[in-house]
């Protein structure tokens, strides 16, 4: 299942093509993808941290600089200039900024974790940008926002209409009570 492989080993003409398929896929499947250095990374962290990716909706893939670059190249997307260390791409495959959230929230309890840049719609983002993205609200909270802001007016104007009914139901009670 897992290759044993030696860094200093040259990889394969045949083993490079391969490697350059599955980025090729995953990047034209991509809806966001953050680039980071998992330099000085534990083998049972980076796992963890596929998982949660993978938990996600996404995908960590890790590759030689010279691949990533080729396959960026070959599909219009512009190439992070700060792409030093051992370099893994975190592809968003479900949604645009659950990848980047996931990521984020695993560097902040690992330090050899560093975010480096991103892409998103096509565009290059600065590593401030990927961050400021991952500590946006989710989809699903920020839609119940909406809702709530929608239905405020509303829930106000009904009190507002109630508060007038009560008030005449008072003083048709006190009047009435005048009366007898």
């Amino acid at each position: 299942m897992f290759e044993k492989v030696n860094k200093n080993m040259a990889v394969t003409k045949e083993k490079k093509q391969t490697i350059v398929e599955g980025l090729t896929e995953n990047v034209k499947n991509q809806r966001s993808l953050v680039f980071v250095s998992i330099d000085k990374m534990k083998v049972k962290d980076l796992t963890t941290l596929r998982k949660r990716i993978r938990e996600a909706g996404g995908k960590l893939q890790v590759a030689k600089k010279t691949l990533i670059k080729l396959v960026l190249k070959k599909e219009g997307l512009d190439v992070p200039e700060n792409l030093q260390g051992e370099v893994a791409l975190v592809f968003g495959l479900k949604d645009e900024a659950s990848a980047a959230k996931s990521t984020y929230e695993f560097s902040k309890k690992n330090e050899n974790l560093k975010i480096l840049a991103g892409i998103f719609e096509g565009g290059l983002l600065s590593k401030e940008n990927v961050i400021a993205i991952a500590q946006l609200p989710s989809k699903q909270e920020l839609l119940g926002k909406l809702v709530g802001s929608i239905a405020s007016p509303m829930s106000g104007m009904l009190n507002v209409l109630q508060g007038n009914l009560r008030g005449l139901v008072v003083v048709l009670n006190a009047i009435s009570n005048k009366k007898q």
